[in-house]
């Protein structure tokens, strides 16, 4: 069979989140996150499922770096879980979480696996949100601070690669302005206001890492998704703009250019935060990579009785079932397989802000897998990861300093609102058993993997 090949050095890796995956919820001295609350809330998942347990990755890691080992992957982006850490987001510290840490980390490395350590994956402290606000109080730039500094003193001297916040954007979009993830909060008010704190405590995660071990690397991991459109006309091309620069440039400006996006602001100016005279050169730190978190395209048309922006997104509304929509395939999630979206968002760092190390820290698909015994057969997932990879070859080959590839998910996890009904993993997860299956898309990684040495 014939593979891709990428540069000697190219990182193939797999990615997961610790609320997603750990289980444990209240082992071992953990605080509450707001997804244990959100989760335990009726009504906010699917069938009420929650990642009480998920795939008991506390229990079983070793089992699972045993599997990353099976796919031939050489690195591994996972978070870590801020409550299991600092129970209560800040104060007393939590020596049981830190030694979990420890054992995974020592294990992987033993393994020959590298870490890429995500500090925030969304399961924020419950005591910080009901204390204090969470993001919506500045004051959590040192709280973060503090917590990251324990975090990269406890294991900074193994781990090289660190990934400050993730999603930023989503979090406040989902979190604040639909309220369908933790916190849960309807503020839509709020929504600028809590991706500046949490741009605010990138840029002082990037400083912590780099005093404490100035050799690291160092980056965000961003979600950006290329929007086209819906029509030719004028009204939804300005749509498409604005929705480009709520869902890309809100982030990538900032912490490149020192400035946010000025159109969107202006439409958006009753809700500014508070933007202090040195906040823009903290949130532009320096950063060695742009992580990039990218699935698919969205297309943006007016409505006129949308507030403020004008602008609705009609390209992934949730699917009970993977379809095909004038003969384009779309994935359980409802959202197009669009290759050239990886393309694009690529393309767009690249040619806009001036060519920077890129790693795509997530990409993948969620599908209606066929178990059959002691097997997995995938093939919409291989053909969707073959597709995307060729893009990101392609942009390689146009000289973009893409460095590393990361598939979401190692397994199938607790994916947020969604519950287990949608399933990213290259390992198939009975989560009534645990029991694990290697799909045949993990088998097609691996040997892409493999091909690239021989």
């Amino acid at each position: 069979m014939d593979f891709i090949k990428f540069p000697k050095g190219f990182i193939f890796g797999t990615s997961t989140a610790a609320y997603q995956i750990e289980g444990a919820w209240n082992e071992a001295n953990k605080g509450q996150s707001i997804w244990d609350n959100f989760a335990h809330t009726p009504g906010k998942i699917i069938k009420g499922q929650t990642g009480d347990i998920a795939c008991d990755h506390y229990h079983r890691y070793k089992e699972d770096i045993a599997l990353m080992q099976g796919l031939g992957t050489k690195a591994y982006r996972m978070s870590i879980s801020w409550p299991r850490i600092l129970p209560q987001g800040k104060g007393g510290i939590n020596d049981k979480g830190i030694a979990f840490y420890d054992r995974l980390t020592d294990s992987l490395l033993e393994a020959g696996i590298t870490p890429w350590v995500t500090l925030f994956h969304w399961d924020l402290p419950q005591a910080l949100q009901t204390e204090m606000n969470g993001f919506e109080n500045r004051d959590i730039v040192n709280w973060f601070a503090d917590y990251v500094q324990i975090v990269v003193k406890a294991l900074g001297d193994r781990v090289k690669n660190w990934i400050t916040l993730n999603e930023m954007q989503d979090y406040a979009l989902e979190g604040y302005f639909l309220a369908q993830h933790a916190p849960g909060k309807f503020k839509p008010w709020k929504y600028l206001s809590v991706v500046h704190n949490q741009l605010l405590c990138h840029g002082r995660a990037v400083q912590v890492i780099k005093g404490l071990y100035p050799d690291s690397k160092v980056g965000p991991a961003l979600n950006l998704l290329p929007v086209d459109p819906a029509t030719g006309s004028e009204k939804d091309r300005e749509s498409a703009m604005l929705a480009n620069e709520l869902f890309n440039r809100i982030t990538l400006h900032p912490i490149i250019k020192s400035a946010y996006p000025s159109a969107l602001f202006r439409q958006l100016r009753m809700f500014m935060p508070d933007i202090r005279p040195d906040d823009m050169g903290l949130i532009s730190t320096p950063v060695d990579f742009i992580g990039i978190n990218t699935y698919t395209r969205e297309k943006a048309m007016h409505k006129w009785y949308i507030p403020f922006l004008k602008t609705w997104m009609t390209g992934a509304d949730l699917a009970d079932k993977e379809f095909v929509k004038d003969g384009v395939q779309h994935t359980a999630m409802g959202w197009e397989v669009y290759p050239e979206s990886i393309y694009r968002a690529i393309t767009l760092v690249k040619e806009e802000y001036n060519n920077p190390e890129i790693i795509i820290t997530e990409n993948g698909a969620a599908f209606e897998d066929r178990v059959e015994g002691d097997h997995v057969h995938d093939p919409k997932r291989i053909s969707f990861l073959k597709a995307y990879l060729a893009q990101v070859k392609k942009t390689i080959d146009e000289g973009a300093q893409v460095k590393g590839y990361f598939v979401w998910t190692l397994i199938d996890n607790f994916e947020w609102a969604v519950g287990y009904e949608k399933r990213f993993g290259l390992v198939h997860v009975d989560h009534d058993t645990q029991k694990r299956i290697i799909k045949d898309s993990g088998y097609w990684y691996r040997d892409l993997i493999a091909a690239q040495t021989s």
